[in-house]
C-alpha cells in the first residue's frame, strides 16, 4: 500500500474508474471521475473555475479539496529545461505539504509519446532519483503510470467495446491494488492541463 494522499484511497483490489471531461462552457471545465455505479469519486476544477492558469484542485466525491496542483512559472520556468508541477495537500492547520512533483522536459517539437515525464513522491517510494514515470501518449488516451521497477500501477485507455462509439470526452483509468487513487487522478489532472485539454484555459 502506498498512501500518498490517504489510505482511504488505497484499495485491496484493482479498480476501474470512468473519467468524463466537462467542456469549458459547462462549470468552467475540468472533469469528474466515477466508479462502476456512476457515483462521483473525484472531480477536478480547472482554471475555468479558479481563474488561475496552471492551478487545479482535486476534490473528493463530497467536493472537499484534497490536493492543490500548481505549475511553477515565472523566472524558474523560463530558465529551466523542465516544466515543474507540484501537488500540495492541506492539513487541518492550513499549511501546505508537497505530496508529489511532476517534471516534464520542455520541447519545441511535437511528440507522439510522452518522453521523460518523471514523478517524485514525498515520502519517496524508491531508491532512484524518481518514483514513477509516464509511458505512452496521454492525448491518445493510451498511457500508463509505471513505478521505478517497471511495474504498471495505473493505465489510461478508451476501453472501447465492439459496436460502441468512442467519445473524446470519456475514457477509463484502471488502478492496481494498493496504489493511491487520489495520486493517480492528480497526475491525470496535470497531464490534462499540460496537453491543453479540459482543465486548461
Amino acid at each position: 500500500m502506498i498512501p500518498l494522499v490517504s489510505k482511504l484511497y488505497c484499495s485491496s483490489s484493482e479498480v476501474v474508474f470512468v473519467v468524463r471531461t466537462r467542456p469549458q462552457v459547462i462549470n468552467g471545465g475540468g472533469f469528474v471521475v466515477t466508479d462502476c455505479d456512476q457515483k462521483v469519486v473525484f472531480s477536478v476544477d480547472g482554471c475555468g473555475v479558479l481563474g488561475k492558469e496552471d492551478e487545479l484542485i482535486l476534490r473528493d466525491g463530497k467536493r472537499e479539496a484534497l490536493l492543490l496542483l500548481r505549475g511553477k512559472g515565472g523566472i524558474f520556468e523560463a530558465l529551466s529545461f523542465h516544466k515543474m508541477w507540484r501537488a500540495f495537500k492541506c492539513d487541518y492547520q492550513g499549511s501546505k505539504k508537497v505530496v508529489f512533483s511532476l517534471k516534464r522536459p520542455k520541447s519545441c517539437l511535437p511528440v507522439k509519446h510522452d518522453v521523460g515525464i518523471k514523478i517524485n513522491t514525498k515520502p519517496k517510494v524508491s531508491t532512484k532519483d524518481w518514483d514513477f514515470e509516464i509511458s505512452g501518449y496521454f492525448p491518445g488516451k493510451k498511457c500508463s503510470i509505471i513505478d521505478s521497477q517497471g511495474n504498471v500501477v495505473a493505465q489510461i485507455g478508451t476501453n472501447k467495446k465492439a459496436g460502441e462509439k468512442s467519445s473524446k470526452n470519456i475514457y477509463y483509468v484502471s488502478i492496481k491494488p494498493g496504489i493511491d487513487q487520489a495520486f493517480v487522478v492528480g497526475v491525470i489532472a496535470i497531464l490534462d492541463n499540460i496537453y491543453g485539454e479540459s482543465t486548461s484555459c
